[in-house]
């Protein structure tokens, strides 16, 4: 039997000048649609779609299928992105906030934080729509970026956009190519949910129920505080 990965000791709080925030399983639970979606894709192209959910989450769908069909040229694997980004957004069933989340991005509606997604402007948008939650006023979509996760230049564009040294900025992700994103922009990272256990992010929880955040003083510092 393969050992548990341990679990990241929890600090009692944390500072930081901003967040930047991944958005499918770190704010939203769009797992649902995402498998339903991948699993039709991976059958279509004679892939095991047990082994193609191993290497969806966090990338953008053409960085999936470059991993899945390296031989396949790229032209395809864009025009197949394009297709699977529609079929997303059409699809909103069973899509939902995480836990915490309402209340999360409630406390950060005046504070310094982004949006750094691999998912497309539209797909964002329908899904933070779909979960309830209110969409940062700064955002790195798909559109903005010119390579997906784990490289590093979303986290790096929406600290940029913020104004905010990457040293300076905290990431909460859920996978492990955000948290391989976030480490290579030199940014800690905050791990939420059961994927993010697995990759030792600096401090991991279950869900966002067990972050707190409040502004620390006037220098603007933010203190996150993280609940047993």
């Amino acid at each position: 039997m393969t050992p548990a990965a341990p679990s990241s000791p929890s600090p009692a709080s944390i500072a930081a000048r901003a967040l930047l925030l991944d958005m499918d399983g770190t704010l939203v639970n769009s797992d649902a649609v995402v498998e339903r979606c991948w699993r039709r894709w991976a059958v279509r192209h004679g892939i095991d779609p047990d082994e193609a959910l191993k290497v969806v989450h966090g990338r953008q769908g053409y960085a999936t299928m470059a991993v899945l069909l390296p031989d396949r040229p790229m032209e395809q694997n864009l025009a197949d992105n394009r297709a699977m980004l529609a079929e997303e957004t059409a699809d909103m069933d069973g899509v939902v906030p995480v836990g915490g989340a309402p209340a999360f991005m409630a406390a950060l509606a005046a504070l310094p934080h982004a949006l750094v997604t691999s998912a497309d402007a539209r797909l964002a948008g329908a899904r933070m729509a779909a979960a309830g939650l209110a969409m940062p006023d700064v955002r790195v979509t798909a559109e903005n970026v010119g390579a997906s996760k784990p490289d590093p230049e979303g986290f790096l564009k929406g600290a940029a956009e913020l104004g905010v040294d990457p040293s300076d900025c905290l990431v909460f992700e859920d996978s492990e190519a955000g948290i391989a994103a976030g480490r290579a922009a030199g940014m800690r990272v905050i791990g939420v949910g059961p994927r993010a256990a697995a990759h030792a992010p600096d401090v991991h929880v279950p869900d966002l129920t067990r972050v707190r955040v409040t502004a620390g003083g006037p220098d603007g510092t933010l203190l996150l505080h993280f609940d047993a």
